[in-house]
């Protein structure tokens, strides 16, 4: 769908990150793992970009999870305010959580927002979740420690992940890996899944 959304909050989420919540549009309903395309026009021109939800529904409002990457757009949004509208489309993707039982999430850099989202949702339908965060400064800091205090497991590191990927994964019925991340994070992130014997097709995102 496509629509107009307007904003309700724009906050500092992490070093170089923003946590971006707009109204939802009639009928939308976008999973955590789906993502959006927002467009505004920057400096003249009309610019487009793809983010993933990182709420764990979309209900009233959704939020999507920004890096200041020093890009014109992200700066654009960092600079909105309460009631600001920008330009909506969505939701895309196939990847995202869908009940699953056991929910192990794998993230990297940016792929934290999807990741803390599924974990939620995940618990809030009384399942389990796991995840695995890589990143040297990382962001929704308090969300993560909140999953912890609510039984999820959660490690964050700046290195390897084979080892912690390997204590998420269970093997139990119904349990799914999800990975979230730039191609050089998937790939280390499937080879660790695989090394831990994780033996069906994980839902991936690559965010290139």
């Amino acid at each position: 769908m496509d629509a107009t959304v307007a904003v309700q909050s724009v906050a500092e989420v992490g070093p170089d990150t923003i946590a971006v919540s707009l109204d939802s549009p009639p009928e939308f309903d976008g999973r955590p793992g789906q993502f959006v395309k927002l467009t505004a026009v920057v400096d003249d021109a009309g610019v487009s970009r793809f983010y993933t939800i990182s709420s764990p529904d979309t209900e009233g409002s959704f939020e999507t999870t920004v890096g200041l990457d020093g890009g014109d757009f992200s700066a654009y949004l960092a600079g909105l305010t309460e009631g600001d509208e920008i330009e909506m489309s969505g939701p895309f993707g196939d990847d995202y959580y869908e009940g699953e039982a056991r929910a192990v999430v794998l993230a990297g850099g940016p792929g934290v927002g999807p990741a803390v989202a599924i974990a939620e949702a995940a618990l809030a339908a009384g399942n389990e979740a796991a995840v695995v965060y890589r990143d040297d400064a990382p962001a929704h800091t308090e969300r993560l420690d909140a999953l912890r205090e609510r039984g999820a497991s959660v490690v964050v590191t700046d290195g390897a992940i084979d080892d912690a990927v390997a204590a998420a994964v269970t093997g139990a019925e119904g349990e799914h890996a999800f990975v979230y991340g730039f191609a050089d994070f998937v790939d280390e992130a499937t080879a660790s899944l695989d090394a831990a014997g994780y033996a069906d097709d994980a839902k991936i995102e690559n965010f290139g």
